[in-house]
């Protein structure tokens, strides 16, 4: 069984029904027979991932589908002694990396394998009837905003060394935490979130090639509680149509299951600040991380649940601490311990006022 998200995703940039500026600014760098380095940023939801497929398809043609998952052994430390392994995309084409997920190693992902693979060329260099576009390879490099400063000035000297042989596409919710000299050295292009107007239209294609009737109050709550998110706003309709079907204008759309989950967190938080509470607590930051529910996911869903329930200066307080557990968390390894530190302090906080 194949998702909607993905049975209906657009193929091509022509097939794009959102943003389509976009699109044709894309389409006419790729007819001009090369392209610089693009910076693709914008939030979670908004077809980034989408838009770049789109685009390699636009230059490579059906050729780019040919692809495998590799996981490749990468040397790291001062003395190359110690092995990490990271897994790949890759096509004779292009490769696609999250080098963010190897934590601190990620520089050793830049420097060694991202290099390795720039000193390669594509199949088609040799070929005389394929654009010049076509014999770069092309590295697509996902959530780059995650990369150490390391990791960033590694790729700064690659995008410099082989921009002859290779085109770096990077992706990004955003681009406030890459150094100036890689935003510098690309394009950027911005993805911003879709409008109620353009969810509400996808929703209505998707639902006709699905041949179900989407009532309006069901297309209302989707936009309202998807956050401007292209990819829930389809998973939660076709989550609601599993669980009732046909649709009725009474009908509830619920959150995702694990929403539900961090805000039974907020409202313990708030009930009883205790260390049995925290310590329960841990456990369910624990059962939400090996669901691959993202940290930063799990602590900005966790804020705003929070906020919900508090106001004036406690709402202020709170945000306060979030920023500092953030800075912390992005900065160290173990995103459980700045979690429940949060919670911890929060605790506090609740407990000092609601005492007098």
């Amino acid at each position: 069984m194949v998702l909607w998200l993905d049975k209906h995703r657009p193929m091509s940039l022509e097939k794009m029904q959102i943003h389509k500026e976009v699109s044709e600014q894309l389409m006419n760098i790729t007819k001009s027979g090369d392209f610089p380095h693009l910076l693709i940023h914008g939030p979670s939801g908004a077809g980034k991932k989408t838009r770049i497929q789109a685009l390699l398809r636009e230059i490579y043609n059906n050729k780019i589908d040919k692809v495998k998952l590799e996981n490749k052994d990468v040397s790291v430390g001062s003395d190359g002694s110690k092995t990490i392994t990271v897994t790949a995309l890759s096509s004779g084409y292009h490769l696609e990396i999250t080098p963010s997920d190897s934590g601190y190693y990620d520089k050793y992902v830049v420097a060694n394998m991202i290099k390795e693979v720039a000193e390669t060329d594509s199949v088609d260099f040799l070929s005389t009837g394929s654009s010049a576009s076509s014999h770069l390879k092309v590295i697509v490099l996902h959530e780059v905003d995650s990369l150490t400063r390391e990791a960033q000035q590694a790729l700064r000297r690659i995008m410099e060394k082989y921009s002859k042989s290779c085109r770096l596409i990077l992706c990004a919710n955003s681009t406030s935490k890459i150094i100036p000299p890689i935003r510098s050295r690309c394009m950027a292009v911005r993805i911003p979130a879709p409008s109620d107007e353009e969810i509400s239209t996808v929703l209505q294609f998707v639902a006709k090639k699905e041949n179900i009737k989407l009532v309006p109050e069901i297309t209302q709550q989707i936009c309202e509680k998807c956050d401007g998110n292209m990819r829930r706003a389809l998973l939660m309709l076709e989550s609601a149509k599993v669980e009732q079907y046909p649709f009725t204008k009474d009908q509830q759309v619920k959150l995702p299951g694990w929403e539900k989950f961090v805000e039974e967190i907020a409202k313990s938080i708030i009930a009883d600040q205790t260390p049995q509470t925290l310590l329960k607590i841990r456990d369910d930051f624990f059962l939400l991380l090996t669901n691959c529910i993202a940290p930063d996911i799990i602590f900005k869903t966790l804020l705003l649940k929070l906020l919900d329930l508090l106001d004036g200066e406690q709402a202020h307080q709170v945000i306060e601490l979030a920023a500092k557990f953030e800075h912390r968390m992005k900065c160290g390894s173990k995103p459980i311990f700045h979690l429940e530190a949060f919670v911890a302090s929060v605790m506090s906080l609740c407990q000092s006022m609601f005492s007098f």
